[in-house]
Parts: structure tokens; sequence; C-alpha cells
């Protein structure tokens, strides 16, 4: 069976063919990060007009690179939530009206799922059950995964989530947007244990997550500094330390309290470097990620889960839908 996925959640346009017997087939991205940076994040409605624009071409692009024709697609992917509601409003109508004029069936897909299920791309792939860490600009979740669609959500941020705190603390250090990757490069610089940082809710039992202090006592210890760029390198280090810390040990709590081995982290901050080395020096525990092109927004997790929750229609869907910007991990169910 082959599925297009086609993902617009936010400010990336992307689009893949996903084949459940040859695996991944093709895909294509287009970031909207130059368009936006102008502004110092996402500007919604113009997120949603570059979705109408891109998103058509890259379908074309992706059956050219595949070789095949849109009658040869068997179904249609879409990210239906969550996310931005005009930019997911542009990939269901696409979606629905390519499934639709096929005659093929059409698969609403959950955004976090996606990412939740993105490592289960790669070989080896981990097998259930595990525990997910998912992390992005927009969320923070562990999830206790016993199979597809049997998610019990263990702990979350409670204020920003972890993408959202390193783009804003970069961004209080004057660095360009999206700020999580300049700011993990100037990392790199920093003297080790110049600054102490907190370790948010570490000290209290639980699995939930809070990073927007971490961002107030960064501001505060800029703030108290020089403010050299060897000072900008410091804090940097430390915000990123205490963040990957943060994360590492709330990780640790997750696997204990469920008796699982495996660890499967997907988001965009999955491919932070050092996020990825304090994980996998955790003895006892086999770690998954997908691979770094597919850590941010794309295209193929969106195909691969449509994929895996393929189901039997035998007509055409009633021409209505709908999207939900809102649609936490918790309402799925098994496929």
């Amino acid at each position: 069976m082959r599925v297009l996925g086609i993902e617009s959640s936010c400010d990336e346009t992307g689009v893949a063919l996903y084949d459940t017997e040859k695996g991944l087939l093709s895909h294509a991205l287009f970031s909207q990060i130059e368009m936006h940076a102008e502004y110092g994040g996402v500007v919604p409605e113009l997120a949603s007009r570059d979705h109408i624009r891109k998103t058509l071409p890259l379908i074309d692009e992706v059956l050219a690179q595949a070789k095949l024709s849109r009658d040869e697609i068997d179904a249609v992917a879409y990210t239906a939530g969550p996310g931005l509601a005009g930019a997911l409003l542009v990939g269901a109508a696409i979606g629905r009206s390519i499934a639709w004029a096929l005659d093929k069936p059409a698969l609403a897909v959950n955004h976090m799922e996606g990412h939740l299920l993105s490592p289960l791309l790669e070989e080896p792939a981990p097998a259930f059950p595990f525990i997910s860490l998912l992390v992005s600009g927009g969320h923070t979740l562990l999830v206790d995964v016993k199979a597809v669609g049997e998610y019990e959500v263990l702990g979350e941020s409670v204020d920003d989530a972890v993408g959202e705190a390193f783009d804003k603390t970069a961004k209080l250090l004057g660095m360009p947007y999206p700020g999580g990757p300049y700011l993990a490069a100037k990392a790199e610089q920093g003297t080790p244990d110049r600054y102490e940082f907190p370790r948010p809710m570490t000290n209290r039992p639980g699995l939930d997550f809070s990073f927007s202090g971490l961002k107030t006592f960064a501001m505060n210890t800029w703030l108290d500094s020089e403010q050299s760029e060897q000072d900008k390198a410091d804090i940097a280090l430390a915000f990123q330390t205490a963040v990957v810390d943060t994360l590492a040990i709330k990780c640790k709590r997750a696997l204990k309290h469920t008796g699982h081995s495996r660890l499967v982290v997907a988001g965009g901050v999955s491919a932070n470097k050092a996020l990825r080395e304090k994980l996998d020096a955790m003895p006892g525990v086999e770690v998954y990620y997908p691979r770094q092109q597919f850590c941010s927004d794309n295209g193929a997790m969106i195909a691969f889960a449509g994929a895996v929750r393929q189901q039997a229609l035998t007509m055409l869907e009633r021409p209505v839908f709908s999207v939900r910007p809102r649609w936490p991990l918790n309402e799925l169910t098994p496929p």
C-alpha cells in the first residue's frame, strides 16, 4: 500500500510517499524559517498562505522522485492536529480533495503520533513497549507507549515547551530566529561549570516539566554579566546543560516507573547533540531516534503513521472534514 503523507501543521511543508512493502519511497520538505525570521516567530496567516503555494508542487516532486502517478497512490494521510488551525486546514483540504478525486481512503493523522512513530522508520526499529520523550517547539511529553494507539501521557510541561524555552532564551541573548540551534552551537564554546542553573521540578516526585523559570534565570544571569560573547557562550552552556539534565532525570524516572528498557526520543529537540550524548550514556537503556532530517516536522512521519493506521475503507467518506488545533495523544485509540 502506497500512502501519500502531507504535513502542514506549522511552518514547514512536508510531503512523502511510503510503501508498506518497500518503505519510504520519496520525501520533500520546504521550510518557512527564512520568511518568519523577519518577524522573530511564526506568523500563522503567512504560514497558511505559504502552505497553499508549496503543497501541490511538493506532491508533484515526490511523485516524480518515486516515478509514480497520482493514480498509483492507495491512500492519503494528512496532519489533522495539533497545530495552527489555518495551516492544518490547507493540508486537510488538499489531502481530502486528492483522496476523493482518486476514490482512495483519507487518513487524519495526529502530528505528535507522527513524531512518536518516526523512529520506527529506522533500522533497527524499537519494539513495543517503550517510553517516548517528545521534545519540540510546542510540546514536551513523556509517554508510555504500549502499542500503536495505546498511549499514556506520564508527564508534560506545565508552561514552556522545551524547544520554546530554547528559542526564547536564545532570543534574549540576541541570537537569530529560530534560536535553538544557535544556542546549542554557542554552548559548544562555553566554559563548563562557570554558571550553575537549577534543574526545575527534579527535587519533587512526578514526571511533569517546567522550563519557564530557567528562561528567567538565564535572563537575570545575562543582565548581571558583562554581556560579552564569552558570557553568552557560558550562559548558553549552563542553560542547555540544565535542560538536558532535567530531561534525563525525568526519563530515568519514567523508565523505572514502567519497568521499560527502551526509550524513543523524537521531535525537533531530539536533534540536540548534548541531549543525545546524555541519554545514550544511561546504563541498561536502549535509546532510539529518528534520523536528523526527520527530527523536525516532515511528511515521512505522516505517511508512515497513516500507513500504520490504515483502515479498510469500502466507500468514499462524506465530503466533511475538520482539524484539531489541540489533539491530546491520550485521546487516540488503536487502529
